[in-house]
C-alpha cells in the first residue's frame, strides 16, 4: 500500500487507515484478529482507536493483537482522549485529565508510546493553551511521538496549529486534524481543510463512506446486520438516508457500474485523493469487509467521474466561505 507524510512532518502512514470504533463491542476478539492480519498483510499501518472506544476495550483489544499477531514496530498507532462519559462535560480537555488519560491508554495498549495521539475534540471550559501543553508534555516525555486533533472547526484548528508554531523547537507542532468527510458529509471544505492544507496539517477522513450509507446497501431497504439496523448505531446512520443522500449513492452507482468496480471503492478512492488528505479511516464489520475496502488500492478515479461526483454532492458555500469578488 502507497505510504503517505503525515501533514508536515517525517512520519509516514499507509494511505488507508484501520478504525476501531467497534472493536471489544461490536466486533470480538476473533474478528478484530482477522481484520489486523489482513491490512497489516496488504501493508496498512495506521491503526485509529480512541480511550473512549468501547470503553477501552478496543485500545485493549489492540493491545493483546500487538502482543502476537501483529509485531509493534509495523504499526502506526494513533489514539485520542479527551471525551469523557459525563452528559453535564461531553469533553474535557483539561492538562490533568489527558496526560492521565494517555498514561491508561498506555497501560491498555501495552505500549511506551503511541505514534499520533489526538485531542478527541475541542473543550470550551479549558483554555486552549492548557490543552495543547498536554500535547507538548506527552511528546517531550516520549509518550507520544507525533500530536494532532479531531473535530476541531476551522478557527479551532488555526488558532491550535498557530499557537504551536509559535515556538518551535518548545511546542509540538500539529500533525494531523481528524474530520467526518465524505461525499455526503463535505463540511469540512469550508473552513478546515483550507486551514489544514495552510498550516501543513494532515487530514485524517472518518466515516469516508459516509457512515456505510456510500456502499449502496442501504438503497433498498436496511439489511438485518448493518449498522442502520443496531439498536446503538442507528441514529448514526439515519442522517445519512434522506432523499439529498440517495441522488448522491445513485451517482456512486452509476460511476462504479461505469468503472466496473463497486460502490465502495468508488467512494473511497474519491475521498482518499482529496488534495489534503493523507489517510481515510475505514471502520469494518469483519475481514471480508474490510479486504474489499483495501481493494481500491489499485482504482484512480478519472478525472471526469471526479468531477461528476463533486458536482452531484457540491455543498452550499456562501459568504464569507466563498471568494467575495465571485458574488
Amino acid at each position: 500500500m502507497e505510504q503517505r507524510h503525515l501533514g508536515r512532518t517525517g512520519l509516514r502512514v499507509s494511505r488507508i487507515g484501520l478504525g476501531t470504533l467497534t472493536w471489544g463491542r461490536d466486533t470480538d476478539e476473533h474478528d478484530a484478529a482477522e481484520q489486523l492480519k489482513v491490512f497489516w498483510e496488504a501493508g496498512g499501518t495506521l491503526v485509529d482507536t480512541a480511550d473512549v472506544y468501547g470503553d477501552g476495550e478496543a485500545e485493549y483489544l489492540l493491545g493483546q493483537l500487538m502482543d502476537g499477531l501483529v509485531p509493534r514496530r509495523d504499526l502506526v498507532i494513533s489514539t485520542k482522549a479527551g471525551s469523557v462519559p459525563d452528559p453535564d462535560r461531553r469533553f474535557d480537555g483539561s492538562r490533568g485529565h489527558l496526560l492521565a488519560a494517555l498514561d491508561a491508554s498506555l497501560a491498555r495498549l501495552g505500549t511506551d508510546y503511541v505514534d499520533v495521539w489526538h485531542i478527541h475534540a475541542f473543550d470550551p471550559s479549558t483554555p486552549m493553551e492548557e490543552t495543547l501543553h498536554a500535547l507538548d508534555l506527552a511528546v517531550a516525555g516520549g509518550r507520544a511521538r507525533y500530536a494532532g486533533v479531531s473535530n476541531f472547526c476551522g478557527w479551532q484548528l488555526a488558532k491550535a496549529a498557530t499557537w504551536q508554531l509559535a515556538a518551535p523547537g518548545i511546542r509540538t507542532r500539529l500533525a494531523s486534524t481528524q474530520m467526518e468527510y465524505s461525499l455526503l458529509q463535505r463540511g469540512v471544505e469550508r473552513e478546515v481543510l483550507p486551514a489544514a492544507l495552510d498550516l501543513g496539517v494532515g487530514l485524517l477522513p472518518s466515516s469516508p463512506l459516509g457512515r456505510g450509507v456510500l456502499t449502496g446497501k442501504y438503497r433498498q431497504s436496511t439489511p438485518a446486520d448493518s449498522r442502520g439496523a443496531s439498536a446503538h448505531m442507528a441514529p448514526f446512520v439515519e442522517p445519512y438516508l434522506d432523499d439529498t443522500a440517495s441522488s448522491i449513492v445513485d451517482a456512486v452507482q452509476t460511476a462504479a457500474d461505469g468503472l466496473s468496480a463497486t460502490p465502495l471503492q468508488v467512494a473511497l478512492a474519491w475521498v482518499r485523493d482529496r488534495p489534503g488528505v493523507v489517510a481515510p479511516i475505514v471502520g469494518a464489520r469483519n475481514a471480508q469487509q474490510l479486504s474489499a475496502a483495501l481493494s481500491v488500492e489499485a482504482l484512480s478515479l478519472p478525472d471526469e467521474i471526479c468531477r461528476a461526483l463533486d458536482d452531484v454532492s457540491a455543498p452550499v458555500h456562501r459568504y464569507p466561505d466563498q471568494d467575495w469578488s465571485t458574488l
